[in-house]
């Protein structure tokens, strides 16, 4: 097997600066266009999306996706919807710091994450696809098919509408590009 696969980071969105895992909210009209603008470049693709509504719209904008809730961003507990700034910053960086260890409350431990990223990716098809999703969700791909560490993964700047992409075969992937959202 040997397919191109691209994600996609969501464009961004209404509610940006928050910490949004399971907080559904909109993407910004402009986040929508840059996305489907970058998206149908790609030519013909098989589509899909996590179900949270700002990735959707993005993807709706490309296409017609197949929706995939296994590609949603981590969840952030009782941090979800809140800035940083409103969330203790010693137990905010232990978080950053060891995200498996030390999980939002009541929310995603980082290997649950990881393991259902990974779920996702397997039964992706055989054949060109683009996935529309979250920074999170990303991070764990980057993990799974290159296998960064957790401190590699978090050199990647993913800003909304970033696209990432990757030659898949049976094994393994290598990184094809990184295409920044356009303005």
């Amino acid at each position: 097997m040997s397919a191109p696969l691209y994600l996609m980071r969501h464009g961004e969105p209404i509610l940006a600066g928050l910490m949004l895992g399971r907080t559904d909210c909109d993407a910004t009209a402009a986040g929508i266009a840059a996305c489907r603008d970058q998206g149908r470049e790609l030519g013909p693709v098989r589509l899909i999306s996590s179900d949270l509504r700002r990735a959707r719209q993005c993807a709706e904008a490309i296409g017609v996706p197949r929706i995939d809730p296994r590609w949603r961003e981590l969840d952030f507990g009782a941090w979800d919807g809140l800035a940083a700034a409103e969330i203790d910053a010693e137990t905010l960086g232990r978080f950053w710091d060891d995200p498996d260890g030390f999980p939002p409350p009541g929310g995603e431990r980082w290997s649950t994450l990881v393991g259902r990223v990974s779920e996702a990716i397997d039964a992706l098809p055989e054949e060109p696809a683009l996935v529309v999703t979250h920074g999170g969700s990303m991070r764990a791909a980057l993990h799974i098919l290159c296998g960064f560490d957790m401190k590699a993964i978090w050199q990647f700047d993913l800003p909304y509408g970033v696209m990432l992409g990757f030659h898949r075969w049976e094994g393994g992937a290598q990184i094809a590009g990184l295409w920044p959202c356009g303005d």
